[in-house]
């Protein structure tokens, strides 16, 4: 076991040179209550027989969730990511209608699927006056690992965190997803500081934590979601290992953040 004067003064150190810090998204920021991604699903069936689709409901929602696990599986490969129009279309394949990923009827209902979470998003009690205190003294950096980066932004604009951050970065649009190092080594690009000035904040301790660590970056795990049995942020996408690197700094409120980047100044 570390001996925790040591890990606490490499962190004061650490912090000392911290110019600017980034956030995930889903169970950092905001939690998303359980039933959005029945109500997501219900509309993505829904759109489907608006188009003319005979499909039974349950059936092709179970053919969607594996359809869903088996390309996030490839994503944990190569870190490239995956698109809900390709789920879509091996689900309907599944069900008999050969259907390509770029038909448009595919593109109605996946923005239908994601109309539905927005009402169903909240942010973490206090995170707009942390990141607002924030903001006056570091570069904020959003990034998030989400299939389809049109409806994440609308989700952040409608929780009122676009004007916070300096730079918003999403899987969906990058092509790969965390914790591939690209996309860390995009945001360090897009904050224009050294990849040891930055403190990353996440949830999940593989994309989040992992990956900000093999990318030069210091993490903070965060566990508030998990503290309070708060359930995570539905969906059927793998998450990783339950605990963190135990020199990592854990973090259970915005206080403790406000704490620890204090401590290093």
């Amino acid at each position: 076991m570390p001996c925790v004067y040591c890990v606490i003064c490499i962190m004061i150190r650490f912090m000392d040179r911290i110019k600017a810090v980034g956030f995930d998204l889903f169970n950092t920021l905001i939690t998303v209550e359980p039933n959005a991604l029945d109500d997501a699903e219900n509309r993505l069936t829904r759109s489907l027989r608006q188009s003319g689709l005979a499909l039974e409901q349950e059936l092709f929602k179970r053919a969607h969730r594996e359809a869903a696990l088996r390309f996030i599986k490839e994503t944990q490969r190569d870190g490239r990511e995956t698109h809900n129009r390709f789920w879509v279309s091996a689900a309907l394949q599944s069900q008999g209608y050969n259907v390509p990923p770029d038909d448009p009827w595919i593109a109605i209902a996946v923005d239908a699927y994601f109309s539905a979470f927005l009402p169903y998003c909240h942010l973490i009690p206090g995170t707009i006056e942390m990141l607002s205190i924030l903001k006056g003294r570091y570069r904020l950096g959003l990034l998030s690992n989400f299939t389809h980066a049109p409806a994440a932004k609308e989700i952040i604009a409608g929780v009122g965190l676009t004007s916070l951050f300096d730079v918003v970065l999403i899987s969906g649009d990058l092509g790969y997803r965390k914790p591939h190092p690209l996309v860390f080594r995009r945001l360090i690009e897009k904050l224009r500081v050294k990849k040891d000035e930055v403190l990353y904040v996440g949830d999940d301790p593989e994309p989040d934590i992992t990956g900000a660590q093999r990318a030069g970056l210091q993490p903070v795990w965060t566990t508030y979601v998990r503290d309070r049995n708060i359930p995570p942020a539905p969906g059927v996408l793998y998450r990783s290992s339950e605990k963190a690197d135990c020199n990592v700094p854990r973090i259970s409120s915005w206080k403790e953040l406000m704490t620890l980047l204090e401590d290093g100044h």
